[in-house]
This record gives structure tokens, sequence and C-alpha cells, in this order.
């Protein structure tokens, strides 16, 4: 009687816990995929900016002070693109995480629904037979 009831109260702890380890863990996997996405973009345009210090340093000349701003104006534009491509990655890695956040959460209500409905059910019968039980 006693391990029967240990092993529905470990079950039922379990059920109970299982949504929160489930979105502990889906929050703890965004947090690391974003960081790892953002280290690699702050290492890209710290090598950029690290280049572009490389050649503002061999300017020794006019031609070379113009082919450095040349080479300055690409690498703003390309910069420009990459930061737009970094929001658009990390958009959809934000998307990403709501969308199984929303079905985490939806599984979740849908087995405390079945649970209470299913707890009911097996409350109703008894409650039938107790109060049949008093009328006699």
């Amino acid at each position: 009687m006693q391990d029967k009831m240990m092993d529905a109260f470990s079950t039922q702890t379990r059920q109970m816990f299982e949504p929160m380890r489930k979105m502990n863990s889906l929050m703890l996997n965004n947090m690391e995929k974003m960081t790892q996405y953002q280290l690699e973009a702050m290492k890209r345009y710290s090598q950029m900016g690290t280049e572009r210090i490389r050649s503002a340093t061999e300017i020794n000349d006019a031609e070379s002070l113009r082919d450095f701003g040349t080479k300055q104006a690409e690498m703003m534009n390309e910069l420009s693109q990459q930061m737009q491509e970094d929001a658009r990655v990390m958009g959809e890695m934000s998307m990403q995480f709501k969308s199984e956040m929303e079905k985490l959460f939806s599984e979740a209500g849908q087995k405390m629904s079945e649970q209470a409905t299913s707890a009911a059910k097996s409350e109703q019968p008894a409650k039938s037979t107790s109060q049949s039980s008093r009328k006699s």
C-alpha cells in the first residue's frame, strides 16, 4: 500500500515538474545558440576593424590614402550588410524560440486539461455512490 502511494506521488511529482524541466532546457539551448552566434558576430566585426587599422598603418602617400578611403567605403557597405544579416538571423532565432515556447505551453495546457478531466471523471462515480448510500 505504502509503495503504491510513493510510486503515485513520484509519478505525480515527475509529471508536475516535466513542463518546467522542458522549459528550462529550451531556454538554456536558446541562450547557448544566441550567445554562440553573438560571439561569432563579435569576432567577425573585430576582425574587420583590425584589418582596417592595419590598412591605415600602411598609408604612406596620397594614392594609398585614396585607396584606403575607397576600401573604407566598401568595408562600411559590407559591415552594413553583415549587420542586417545578423539582425535577420537573430530575429529568426527569436521567432523559433517563441514558437517552441508556445508549443510547450500548449502541450502543458492540454496535458493539464486531460488530467483535470480524468480526475473529474474518477471523482464523479465516487460522489454518486456516496450520495446514493446517504439516501438509503
